[in-house]
């Protein structure tokens, strides 16, 4: 059984941690509008090139659409981009919601994305929406790539969310499925767990974990 002591807050990323993804499905996507060796500019866990620039908010949303008709002979048209690039975004599971509710009660959960400003207004929407509720009904603060323009695992990432939320690394748990991001935040002295696919995370649940 995992255990943690002294947390106070629960940073949890978004992608693969809350909601599922299909990368496949997103490169199939792609493909199937004409883009080839698309696979080479994305995976679960770090985008390249204009990609990154996109998540690091550096260039627009029309500018990476632009990007992305350079890759292919064929006109494409922005809804034909953005259903696309959504394809990779699934479900977010309702026990996840759940368990958010019930670990905000005892804990302050803050968001920490590398996403777009594509992707995360389209999850607002299409995902949480769902649950009639919004995004600041779960979390005490979102911090997004695009808006912050750094990303993980860069390191400056997360001293400015300690330096935001004024509490000390020992105190906070992240969570994420992808490795260089937790060892670099256990670096600064997070506490980290890595999060395997489709995990459920219901041991946050127990109350032994803390103790």
């Amino acid at each position: 059984m995992e255990h943690f002591k002294n947390i106070t807050t629960l940073i949890f990323d978004f992608g693969g941690v809350l909601i599922n993804l299909d990368i496949n499905k997103c490169i199939l996507s792609f493909k199937q509008l004409g883009l080839k060796n698309f696979e080479q500019y994305l995976n679960n866990f770090a985008q390249k090139g204009f990609f990154m620039q996109f998540e690091k908010g550096q260039i627009s949303a029309a500018d990476f659409r632009n990007e992305i008709r350079k890759l292919t002979p064929d006109f494409l048209t922005d809804d034909q981009i953005d259903e696309a690039w959504c394809s990779f975004l699934l479900e977010i599971p309702t026990e996840k919601l759940d368990m958010l509710t019930k670990l905000r009660k005892k804990f302050r959960l803050i968001l920490l994305s590398n996403t777009n400003i594509i992707h995360f207004p389209n999850c607002e929407k299409a995902l949480f929406a769902k649950s009639g509720r919004k995004v600041s009904d779960y979390f005490d603060r979102c911090y997004l790539s695009y808006e912050m323009k750094m990303a993980k695992p860069d390191k400056e990432i997360f001293e400015n969310i300690l330096a935001t939320e004024n509490v000390q690394a020992n105190e906070c748990l992240f969570m994420d499925d992808g490795l260089k991001n937790t060892e670099q935040a256990q670096e600064l002295g997070i506490q980290t767990y890595l999060v395997h696919e489709r995990e459920d995370l219901s041991f946050l649940l127990n109350p032994e974990i803390w103790k």
